[in-house]
């Protein structure tokens, strides 16, 4: 038995992971607002289930905000299927979606090979030899001592140093840290990635390699 969290605006889907997931053995615990999922003691839980499109906090910016405390599978559930939103979620750390409206087979089946395949360490960080990503801490550190980066400098890191060598493009960037309604353009990404380089390179460190007419990625 797993111990899933399932979030969604929507009270008909909620009922309807639970009914799925509660016969297939699962213990299951339902989120209307996802707010309350910023309190929830995360620990006690085995996958999180969360929608895209909720209002006031759509699912991005909530996991964005919870992948720090969580080390298991999250898995979206949207209707939304342009592979720039796959980017995004994947970029944030969300591990797989699922469509809606969806079966009942399909359902438990993605469940159940994400349970089954979660081998990752739950440490709250990514090492990458002498630079290591602190998700709890949110900084950065090389050799040892933390990196001064501004609060969007370190979004950025982390979210391409949880997906090393993905080439992420500006607008990607833009949307994952900065959110959907942000005013800013490429060039105040360009410029925060600049920032975060010196900064890094002051330390002794230099993860973020520019891919010439695409975007960023983590190259350690």
């Amino acid at each position: 038995m797993a111990h899933i969290l399932a979030i969604d605006d929507e009270q008909p889907i909620l009922d309807a992971l639970a009914r799925v997931l509660r016969a297939g053995g699962h213990d299951v615990r339902c989120l209307a607002d996802p707010r309350a999922a910023l309190d929830a003691d995360l620990s006690r839980f085995d996958l999180v289930l969360c929608d895209v499109m909720m209002p006031d906090l759509d699912g991005f910016e909530l996991v964005r905000r919870i992948r720090p405390r969580f080390d298991g599978p999250i898995v979206f559930l949207t209707a939304r299927v342009a592979e720039e939103d796959a980017v995004t979620g994947y970029g944030l750390g969300a591990d797989d979606y699922v469509r809606k409206p969806f079966g009942a087979a399909e359902l438990r089946a993605k469940v159940a090979a994400h349970l089954r395949r979660e081998r990752r360490e739950h440490a709250h960080a990514l090492d990458f030899g002498a630079v290591r990503v602190n998700l709890t801490g949110r900084e950065v550190e090389a050799g040892g001592a933390a990196v001064p980066l501004t609060p969007t400098e370190y979004q950025i890191c982390e979210l391409l140093a949880r997906r090393p060598g993905q080439v992420f493009s500006r607008a990607q960037i833009r949307e994952a840290v900065l959110g959907w309604d942000s005013d800013a353009d490429d060039s105040t990404i360009s410029m925060h990635v600049s920032r975060a380089r010196r900064k890094l390179a002051a330390a002794g460190t230099d993860p973020i390699a520019t891919v010439w007419g695409m975007g960023y990625k983590w190259q350690l």
